[in-house]
């Protein structure tokens, strides 16, 4: 296994993705890695909903203007939901859950991409029909997964934005 660095070093958004099917072992280890993902006061507001029906990926991929269009080619979407009334800080771990989500599928050698669906009033609705989702849960992304049939560059340790780190104070 790649130490953590490497992993984040390696993991990229991808885009593109083959016909090859996605192992529901996979599917599984992913699942528990975004179980396992920190909330607020262990509330877990999260749900996760996978999505390999083929009609739905591809609906998936007019949910928006513009960055759905990886639901074309993707294999399987995980919907990152959030139980708006459970916690305060839904959003935050549903965000963090949805890292763990795409760190997972690095890991396990699949490509990944977050589609953010919050705040985007119909492709939230589309979601929501979809999967039958009750009125009181948001729906913060859904993220395409699947092998990837692209190449991206790992990013450059010496290009990174250090400027961007302060000590002590801005």
């Amino acid at each position: 296994m790649e130490d953590f660095r490497t992993l984040c070093q390696k993991r990229r958004s991808i885009r593109t993705f083959t016909s090859q099917a996605v192992e529901q072992e996979k599917i599984d280890y992913i699942l528990q890695c975004a179980l396992m993902s920190p909330s607020g006061k262990r509330l877990n507001p999260w749900e996760f909903i996978v999505i390999r029906d083929e009609q739905k990926l591809r609906k998936l991929s007019g949910c928006k203007t513009y960055g759905s269009q990886m639901f074309n080619t993707a294999m399987a979407g995980i919907v990152v939901a959030l139980d708006k009334n459970l916690s305060d800080t839904w959003q935050a771990d549903g965000a963090i859950a949805a890292e763990h989500i795409l760190l997972a599928a690095a890991e396990q050698g699949l490509g990944a991409c977050w589609c953010h669906i919050y705040g985007r009033d119909e492709s939230e609705q589309m979601v929501r029909e979809m999967t039958g989702l009750p009125e009181s849960f948001a729906v913060l992304c859904v993220i395409a997964l699947g092998y990837k049939n692209e190449e991206r560059k790992d990013y450059n340790l010496e290009k990174l934005l250090y400027s961007k780190i302060h000590n002590e104070s801005f």
